[in-house]
């Protein structure tokens, strides 16, 4: 989403610490000639050079090697293959928090207390990567956070709650339909459902699977984001309000004739905001401090 980052105040205190075993070579019996020894020395040493490495490449560093290869030759509107989707999606499915370096417990998840403003509680969001083709990153919402309804144009993004209970409802644009006015367009809902992890990663297109959602936190929770392409800049976010559908006088009601859209809640007019809900929900921009992620 298009958040501009506020700096980081005492935000919190993360400790990483890197319990990495690595074992012992297997000692070479000394009781063997000189001359097997050198033989197999010799076959171990061209053996972990040929052979795959593909066993110590982390979790979080196999997601950005897969990165690279699903969006190398995408743009804003140009959405990945189904193969590759499909191979993103499944490196994503497999994702835990300890692959990322985050718990529950960490001071991000804390609930907050005394919030009488009417804002949000504060957001945390940890920046792993971002190039021309893609981004990764990682929101982590206390209980009641919420990341208000916007969308993702000409992007198609991947989402994974890696830990947590969270309420997402999402919409797109109904084609051809009348507008209600200038700032306000007809969408139908997508999602309107509770999650919880493990589930499986959630994929919007440019035009399709509910390019603008609204993400709210039931419990502390953790999504991990892949965008492609990230935005250019904040702006290219826009935010919306939801509001129930009326049927305009318009008198077209081909639009709205199709098998089960005539249910109720199924429509919904969605007014852009004048005001910037920035404003509302302090997100704060924190180190990422788990696994590296790129060269």
């Amino acid at each position: 989403m298009g958040f501009e980052m506020k700096p980081e105040k005492d935000v919190l205190e993360l400790i990483s610490s890197k319990n990495q075993c690595k074992a012992n070579p297997n000692s070479v019996n000394k009781k063997k000639k000189k001359k097997n020894k050198k033989v197999l020395m010799t076959w171990r040493r061209k053996n972990k050079i040929d052979s795959p490495v593909d066993d110590e490449i982390t979790p979080v560093r196999r997601l950005f090697n897969t990165c690279k290869q699903v969006f190398s030759d995408c743009g804003p509107g140009v959405v990945p293959s189904l193969d590759k989707i499909q191979l993103l999606r499944e490196i994503l499915d497999n994702m835990k928090p300890e692959d990322v370096g985050l718990t529950p417990t960490m001071p991000y998840f804390r609930p907050n207390v005394g919030l009488d403003n009417g804002s949000s509680p504060p957001i945390t969001y940890l920046h792993l990567h971002e190039c021309a083709q893609f981004s990764i990153g990682i929101f982590c919402l206390p209980p009641s956070g919420v990341i208000p309804l916007h969308n993702h144009p000409g992007m198609t993004v991947f989402s994974k709650i890696l830990f947590g209970t969270m309420h997402i409802k999402s919409y797109d644009w109904v084609v051809d339909a009348p507008m209600r006015d200038p700032k306000t367009r007809l969408a139908k809902l997508k999602v309107d459902s509770t999650f919880t992890a493990p589930c499986n990663a959630s994929i919007l297109y440019p035009d399709d699977g509910g390019n603008m959602h609204r993400f709210t936190a039931k419990t502390a929770c953790a999504v991990l984001d892949v965008l492609g392409p990230p935005y250019s800049n904040p702006e290219d976010c826009t935010y919306f309000l939801d509001f129930p559908f009326d049927k305009p006088s318009s008198g077209d009601d081909e639009v709205f004739r199709c098998e089960e859209e005539e249910k109720e809640g199924y429509y919904a007019w969605l007014q852009e905001r004048d005001d910037n809900p920035e404003d509302h929900t302090n997100v704060v921009g924190a180190l990422y401090r788990g696994p590296k992620v790129d060269d």
